[in-house]
């Protein structure tokens, strides 16, 4: 969190503790046992809001990351977030059913995978490939998934604050959630930690969607009125705008998404790729 907010979001480890990595509890749990002695960790952030971010580490007997690698990984910090921005843009074919209920995962105080569930399984399956972790069964667990269970355990242990969720797009286009949370054994202590995947909800994804499109705060604002279904005489009230002006920003808005109507934006951002999928015995019929 500190890292998203500095004027320049890039440290090293070695660089942030006087040389003293051993301070750090991912040294010692993570990198250590692993023979890392060094990491340099950067939030990818444009117009100051972050969108992901990296950590690259040096193995032992390597020289620590230095000033000069710290500026260049800075200078390339913003067209890697505009690109990895760029990927919440909608998917331009609709998007197949999630025919799946929610995912189940287990973890132990170790990170490592005790059970799991047949969705949770169909749901990995649809992931892209990436970085993951073995586990006993002879799953390769996104190492994501296991980073938001052992989030949710630092959280229950009161060594962190948050909480324990990430978005993922799966080869698909589709949007997931994951999110976690320590279950409590009889006696109190603390169990497992449960990380549970589904299908992310529309207001989850949204403003993933406004930021890759580069909306400004106020262009945002009108286009949730518009979405509420305001003329632009009542979106001019509620923001204290002249019409005029609110016409402006509506202009912007759908240059911005590649739409031309009021109805068109709603679908493209709201409704055509993350709306909950509609009953079986329910007609959906797009107006505008």
């Amino acid at each position: 969190r500190d890292l998203a907010q500095a004027s320049v979001p890039v440290a090293g480890l070695r660089q942030t503790t006087n040389d003293l990595p051993a301070r750090s509890t991912l040294y010692q749990t993570f990198m250590r046992p692993r023979g890392l002695q060094d990491e340099l960790r950067a939030v990818l952030r444009v117009g100051g809001h972050p969108q992901g971010h990296i950590s690259l580490f040096r193995a032992e007997g390597r020289p620590a990351f230095d000033d000069a690698e710290t500026q260049l990984i800075a200078s390339v910090l913003t067209p890697l977030a505009k690109q990895l921005r760029s990927f919440a843009e909608p998917s331009p074919q609709p998007l197949p059913d999630a025919p799946y209920g929610p995912g189940l995962l287990l973890f132990d105080a170790s990170g490592a995978l005790m059970s799991v569930n047949d969705d949770a399984l169909a749901y990995l399956d649809t992931l892209p490939e990436g970085p993951a972790v073995p586990s006993p069964q002879g799953i390769r667990v996104p190492a994501w998934v296991q980073a938001t269970a052992m989030k949710a355990r630092a959280v229950a242990q009161e060594r962190d604050r948050g909480q324990a969720r990430a978005r993922v797009r799966n080869r698909a286009g589709r949007w997931l959630v994951c999110h976690a949370s320590c279950l409590r054994e009889a006696n109190g202590g603390l169990g497992a930690a449960a990380v549970v995947i589904e299908p992310a909800k529309t207001s989850e994804i949204v403003p993933l969607i406004v930021d890759a499109y580069e909306l400004t705060d106020r262009e945002t604002e009108v286009t949730q009125y518009i979405a509420r279904g305001l003329p632009t005489g009542e979106i001019a009230a509620q923001l204290h705008l002249s019409p005029h002006t609110v016409r402006d920003h509506i202009k912007a808005v759908f240059e911005k998404v590649g739409v031309s109507s009021r109805g068109e934006l709603v679908g493209k951002l709201f409704t055509e790729y993350y709306a909950p999928l509609a009953e079986k015995n329910m007609t959906r019929v797009h107006t505008g």
